[in-house]
């Protein structure tokens, strides 16, 4: 049996973050790709000139007729943008607990841009924070979701693993990307469990759309029934092998996208 796995994130019209990367990702993972868009931006591979909302209300509705029509195997939540949408995702998806979800939480773009109007930080931390099995920040997201400094080194980000959980979260994986150095450590914090992902710093620029990738490849693999260690080292695996590959693609002038079809093309 295929697996269905559904995205709630913004639009990336240049193709290497959001949606886009998302249905690409899953795609890439054999499961079938599904979309409800938060956000339309204007963006490329150089930055983010402009943000578009809808209303709180036709996320939700788009949400409600997927779970009325198919069944959902797996959910990613990325770019929220503002304290109403959060409300509004976490209220659709509060009767599907037992689905598994994968919370990216999306706040600020490769460029610099803000993806996340700072007043809603409260209320993803309180409605969507307790329905995610695993959340993905990276060192700056995991700061802002705890009012704390960047961590600078492995035991900071250990502690800042540890405190996500006891705020709700039942499993954290912390991207160590931002780190100093040549490697690129990543932590997944589950119960009292923590277990470190080495990996090789890779030298490009081509790294546009990294966190969501990782996390749609992470909401493909728990679809499939893998277990969450499992399905973390086969996601990161994969995306290892997209960012290695992605000079073969000439997509822009500044972060380019990874290639998320290097094992197909």
């Amino acid at each position: 049996m295929l697996h269905n796995v559904l995205s709630i994130a913004g639009s990336d019209p240049s193709g290497g973050a959001g949606i886009q990367a998302d249905l690409k990702t899953f795609s890439a993972r054999g499961v079938y790709g599904m979309a409800a868009i938060t956000a339309l931006t204007a963006q490329n591979t150089q930055g983010v000139s402009a943000i578009h909302l809808p209303p709180a209300a036709f996320v939700r509705q788009q949400i409600d007729m997927i779970f009325a029509d198919v069944r959902v195997d797996a959910v990613k939540i990325g770019m929220i943008a503002s304290s109403e949408i959060a409300q509004a995702v976490a209220a659709a998806l509060a009767p599907h607990r037992q689905i598994p979800l994968v919370l990216d939480p999306v706040m600020i773009a490769k460029g610099g841009a803000t993806l996340l109007d700072p007043t809603a930080v409260a209320t993803l931390i309180e409605a969507l924070l307790p329905l995610a099995h695993v959340i993905t920040p990276n060192l700056p997201e995991a700061a802002a979701l705890l009012g704390q400094p960047v961590a600078a080194n492995r035991d900071e980000m250990a502690a800042q693993a540890c405190q996500l959980l006891k705020s709700g979260a039942r499993a954290v994986l912390l991207k160590g990307g931002h780190l100093e150095g040549e490697n690129s450590p990543d932590l997944l914090a589950q119960g009292a469990n923590l277990t470190w992902f080495e990996g090789r710093r890779i030298a490009t620029l081509n790294t546009h759309g990294t966190g969501c990738t990782l996390s749609s490849a992470l909401a493909a693999e728990l679809a499939k029934g893998k277990p969450l260690q499992q399905a973390t080292r086969a996601a990161k695996d994969w995306l290892t092998g997209a960012i290695a590959a992605a000079g073969q693609l000439s997509v822009g002038s500044g972060h380019g996208p990874v290639h998320h079809f290097h094992q197909l093309w």
